[in-house]
């Protein structure tokens, strides 16, 4: 109990570590980009003195350290603080960071669909037709990026079969105004995820099948499809939610491509945005939002394991 109690408190801490030094890094990197952000604020009109003011008004001219501290204790609070033009950061988000995470969350979940399907079926049928097809297809969808699909779908079922929208029309209160216009962006980013987790699904069953336990259950006659899935699948399962949790970043880095080729209202345009105008507050609320959630998948994955690996023992 105690062992596995340290165990759980080393990955907890690690995970948020990690998050604090990719934040830290996320808001240095903002903080020395060129240029000035209260001048694009202000305009090329206004004199030096008047920037400088600004600056000082906004807490700009302080070592990013300390406003990096200061972020990061207003974030404890639950502020979370001004965009430079003095609108509060939740009002920016509001729901385009939910849209965001119903985008990736779908693709997450049509992904592991896809992957744990065909990844069964390539372990399950090793010389059929399908694995062969699986292991020369699954390498051509890894290769392929998000945009090249976006605008490829966007092409062929919006222009010219006209079976789905090619542009999302947010509502009024920010989301889709149809279910059917999540459905290219969906797949668009989940098809290269797909590639490689039947890649990794594939590899962790197979290593799994070599287990004395599967031994067993086929001396004990049972079938190949009852031993996959009642002693293969859950040995394999950590590997397998490990691949998945780590798809969760290359799938929010996606989104922020196929967001703005199918103008889908999430945080892709928001976190440009704050870029160009030099905004380390916004900016780097949005990348703590999208790493928080990767690190709670990722931490997720990490107590999985460790419990699928403390009950072997």
């Amino acid at each position: 109990m105690v062992r596995t109690t340290r165990l759980v408190l080393g990955i907890v801490a690690t995970r948020l570590g990690m998050l604090l030094v990719l934040l830290a890094l996320v808001h240095a990197a903002v903080a020395f980009l060129p240029g000035s952000g209260v001048r694009g604020l202000l305009g090329k009109e206004a004199s030096a003195e008047q920037v400088a003011a600004t600056e000082h008004q906004l807490g700009l001219d302080r070592p990013w350290p300390l406003r990096f501290v200061e972020w990061l204790r207003n974030l404890a609070g639950g502020d979370l603080g001004q965009t430079l033009r003095g609108v509060p950061v939740v009002e920016v988000l509001g729901a385009k960071f939910l849209n965001t995470l119903l985008l990736g969350g779908l693709a997450l979940i049509l992904t592991a669909t896809v992957s744990i399907v065909f990844g069964s079926l390539w372990a399950l049928r090793p010389r059929s037709a399908l694995a062969r097809t699986m292991a020369s297809g699954s390498t051509v969808l890894i290769a392929v990026p998000e945009f090249v699909l976006a605008a490829v779908f966007a092409l062929v079922f919006a222009v010219w079969l006209g079976w789905l929208p090619a542009v999302t029309i947010p509502d009024g209160a920010g989301r889709p105004a149809e279910l059917s216009m999540l459905v290219l962006p969906t797949i668009a980013l989940a098809v290269p995820q797909t590639g490689w987790n039947i890649r990794v699904v594939h590899a962790a069953l197979v290593d799994a099948g070599s287990t004395p336990a599967v031994h067993a259950a086929e001396l004990d006659g049972l079938s190949r499809g009852s031993v996959l899935w009642h002693t293969i699948l859950p040995t394999a399962l950590p590997a397998i939610a490990m691949s998945l949790a780590t798809t969760i970043g290359p799938l929010l880095a996606g989104t922020l491509v196929v967001e703005t080729i199918f103008n889908y209202p999430g945080i892709g345009s928001v976190l440009a945005g704050s870029v160009a105008d030099r905004d380390a507050t916004l900016a780097l609320t949005v990348v703590a939002l999208a790493a928080t959630s990767i690190m709670v998948v990722l931490l997720a994955a990490d107590l999985l394991r460790a419990w699928v690996i403390q009950g072997r023992r």
